[in-house]
């Protein structure tokens, strides 16, 4: 059985309007939805990134991947090297930007190929990882500072979280959430305010969700002496720290003076990253995704290298639908050392292209999908709309900065913020 046809389809979904240290969402998140037909006619899902660099990859590696097995991983992996590199995969080392393409367009097609497997096998996804060590996999309730609505008109409704700037408004957002989806771990985005004012919220947090687990994320926006000065003040109120500050060697020189463990998604990001990260104790907790690391075995193959050096293991998120949410549930019931609550932006996405709607969340965490592969088809009424949405949207690249000076003209995206 070979693979007869492969198709990208970009699509644009509804984003509220979301603060980070980059500015603020735009009004329409974009992603492709990766289709993969065998020659009797099944269908195999993946979902990535959906802007032009990444739709130009994926376009590029498409049709060569036509003829090839949905069981032959280790082609998959050569087609896609051949076609981003111009040399096939030799088990050499690649320049790091062609590591990260290559990863990122091999992950997009890994889990259609997966998905593929599992229905011509009869067994979910999870079972060709290596079956399940937990039946249902936890997600963190993730916390955004918020605008009550985006610049100008955006062509749909406003939706219905309205601002949140002030401690109380972001304490009302998170039992919302809890309410919603019985989430048990609480992530705060950082990097929007000074880090004093975000602690404050911290702490307003606390005292609303005694014990509950906290992070925050200033994704970078800290330099390392902010860092140090805020530091004792986080002492014994997070679970972990992420990203404070914005490079290596940085969250190395903050971590000799804590003994609070740093999570990464942004510093380790790649297997070549790892040696540096463990001999500066730079992170001790890190953040995969599939969408770069390489899919969902090099995922397995992260939490293992995690297990052998006493190193966390959780996953990070972007804006995304219901294909990736599945990815991100078979492989995370496999992880033995899953060892907090992973990220999801699901619950502020309220578009789907899945059939049947959202996925739902019970007690914070997400039970496996039922059925072959994935378990999860394609609704092609939304494929069809929310491509329309992106036909018309008129963004290609993300870029927070630009959409948080519609709101204010004065603002600065230098880095660090604080």
């Amino acid at each position: 059985m070979r693979i007869a046809q492969v198709l990208v389809t970009p699509i644009a979904f509804r984003d509220p309007p979301l603060l980070n240290v980059a500015g603020v969402h735009e009004p329409w998140a974009l992603r492709s939805i990766i289709e993969v037909t065998t020659e009797d006619g099944r269908v195999g899902l993946g979902e990535s990134y959906g802007d032009l660099d990444s739709l130009a990859d994926f376009g590029a590696c498409a049709p060569a991947l036509v003829g090839l097995s949905p069981f032959d991983l280790n082609g998959l992996r050569t087609r896609v090297s051949e076609m981003l590199t111009g040399k096939g995969d030799d088990g050499a080392p690649f320049a790091p930007s062609d590591g990260r393409r290559v990863a990122t367009a091999f992950g997009a097609f890994e889990v259609a190929l997966l998905d593929l497997q599992g229905q011509i096998a009869g067994v979910p996804l999870h079972v060709l990882l290596g079956g399940a060590v937990r039946e249902r996999v936890p997600y963190s309730a993730y916390l955004f500072y918020k605008f009550a609505q985006h610049a100008g008109d955006p062509g749909y409704p406003r939706d219905d979280w309205g601002e949140v700037l002030s401690h109380a408004q972001m304490v009302d957002e998170t039992r919302r959430m809890i309410d919603a989806y019985g989430f048990r771990s609480i992530k705060l985005k950082g990097g929007v305010f000074a880090p004093e004012y975000e602690i404050e919220t911290l702490r307003a947090l606390r005292a609303a969700f005694p014990g509950y687990p906290l992070r925050i994320d200033p994704n970078g926006g800290w330099s390392v002496a902010t860092t140090l000065r805020v530091l004792p003040m986080m002492e014994g109120l997070l679970e972990y720290l992420e990203d404070p500050t914005a490079t290596l060697a940085e969250m190395g020189a903050v971590a000799k003076h804590t003994r609070m463990p740093l999570a990464t998604n942004m510093v380790t990001t790649e297997f070549g990253h790892i040696p540096e990260s463990l001999r500066l104790n730079a992170v001790q907790v890190i953040l995969s995704d599939h969408h770069y690391w390489g899919g969902l075995r090099a995922t397995q193959q992260l939490a293992q290298i995690g297990r052998v050096f006493g190193l966390g293991i959780s996953m990070h998120s972007n804006s995304h639908l219901g294909i990736s949410l599945a990815a991100m549930t078979h492989v995370g019931a496999t992880l033995p050392n899953l060892s907090y609550a992973s990220d999801t932006h699901y619950p502020w996405q309220e578009d789907e292209v899945i059939a049947g709607g959202k996925l739902r969340f019970e007690g914070g965490a997400l039970a496996l999908p039922q059925g072959k592969g994935l378990g999860v088809t394609l609704d092609r009424t939304a494929l069809a709309a929310l491509h329309r949405n992106y036909l018309d949207c008129g963004i290609r690249r993300r870029n927070d900065g630009a959409e948080m000076l519609k709101h204010d003209p004065a603002w600065n995206g230098a880095r660090p913020r604080f």
